[in-house]
């Protein structure tokens, strides 16, 4: 007797009998929750409130007179609010399948009207225009019968027969023939150009590949080969070292036996040169020194004998004032000078004697021998001073001296 009825999502439950619905509607609307309904004194009818779909093809004729059969789709449904629910329950409710057929010869009627007042150019370049202008055109009539449109789609507009289409999309499509061919040229350009691209990279690469190749393989030969020469590369650096040493060792051994040769040979004859220079020069010098005495010697010898001689030279010169007439003047002051001037004449004749004979000068041997002879001389001299003072003094101190010839 009692039942809790529960609409579906997309369902509107419409429950008849009892007190009327809100706005004075004859039922009341349930959506999105249930409610208990008494079986006997309410019945329950349900409304889609889901997607329906309605298809349109239909034949118009355009502002030039051309006739065009225009297919479109519409996607519509009941509102969700109350109002619309009632709408299209009191319309639709019994034969719901109703709504896509009415719908369908509404928006038939009018894209006929829209499609009237444009052109060809203006339907086929602008179908969202058509569709927007049919959509408000449709609006309010749709909401009268509670329902909405989500959505108008002009699938195709096709003149049939006519070719005006055609013949309106041909300078477009010759055009655009044009511009695939030039495209379809440029990208065959394009396509060769890379291809020729692509083999001269290949080539390149080729060839840098080569490249590496053969410098790998100079640069694993050239390592094969110093891997084949290092042996007897390194036997000959080592021999070249052994060289090297040897002659380091050689021209040092030259150099120190140099040296030694120097220390043993060298040093030795230029000091015994010094001692023979040194020898010589003593030797020189002794000679000299004993000619230069034989020669004082001689000098001495001759002096001696002239000393030896010079008493009776003084003598011989007293004898011959023996007869002469002597009268001394100033005593024995005037007999003393007469006795010096005998000895100067002496000293005179023993000079000139020197200079006839030309005695060299030189040094005497022994300067005690020369220094006795010199006294020797004076001696002699003194004592001929004093004989020819006592010779004279016989006759008196008189204050001068006189001499008269025979």
């Amino acid at each position: 007797m009692f039942g809790y009825r529960v609409p579906a999502p997309d369902q509107a439950m419409l429950i008849s009998g009892g007190r009327r619905g809100l706005s004075g509607s004859p039922f009341r609307v349930v959506t999105g929750h249930g409610t208990f309904v008494l079986q006997i004194f309410r019945k329950v009818r349900f409304l889609t409130l889901a997607m329906c779909e309605a298809e349109v093809a239909e034949t118009c004729v355009t502002k030039q007179g051309i006739a065009l059969t225009a297919r479109a789709v519409i996607a519509f449904k009941v509102g969700n609010d109350t109002e619309s629910i009632v709408n299209a329950g009191q319309r639709f409710l019994s034969d719901q399948d109703q709504m896509s057929v009415l719908t369908g010869r509404i928006f038939a009627g009018h894209l006929r009207s829209i499609i009237g007042s444009m052109t060809v150019e203006e339907i086929v370049t602008e179908r969202q225009k058509l569709a927007t202008e049919v959509l408000d055109t449709s609006k309010a009539e749709m909401a009268k019968i509670g329902l909405i449109v989500d959505s108008l789609q002009i699938q195709s507009i096709d003149d049939g027969d006519t070719g005006y289409i055609a013949a309106m999309s041909a300078p477009h499509l010759a055009a655009i023939r044009r511009q695939a061919q030039i495209a379809q040229a440029q990208a065959t350009q394009a396509s060769v150009e890379a291809e020729q691209q692509s083999a001269r990279m290949q080539a390149e690469y080729a060839r840098e590949t080569a490249v590496v190749r053969a410098r790998y393989s100079a640069e694993v030969d050239r390592a094969q080969a110093e891997a084949a020469q290092a042996g007897p590369l390194a036997q000959a650096h080592a021999q070249q070292e052994v060289l090297t040493a040897q002659t380091e060792l050689a021209q040092r051994a030259a150099e120190l036996r140099q040296q030694q040769l120097v220390a043993e040979v060298v040093k030795p004859a230029e000091a015994e040169a010094e001692r023979i220079r040194v020898l010589a020069r003593a030797e020189a010098e002794r000679m000299k020194i004993q000619a230069e005495a034989a020669a004082s010697y001689d000098r001495v010898a001759l002096d001696r004998m002239l000393i030896d001689q010079l008493p009776q030279i003084v003598k011989e010169a007293a004898g011959g004032l023996a007869g002469a007439n002597v009268n001394v003047l100033n005593g024995t002051d005037g007999l003393g000078e007469i006795a010096a001037g005998l000895v100067g004449q002496g000293m005179t004749i023993l000079d000139s004697v020197r200079r006839g004979l030309g005695t060299p000068e030189g040094r005497v041997e022994q300067s005690g021998q020369q220094s006795g002879q010199q006294d020797e001389l004076q001696d002699e001299l003194q004592d001929g001073r004093r004989e020819i003072e006592q010779d004279g003094g016989q006759d008196g101190g008189a204050a001068g001296l006189a001499v008269e010839g025979p």
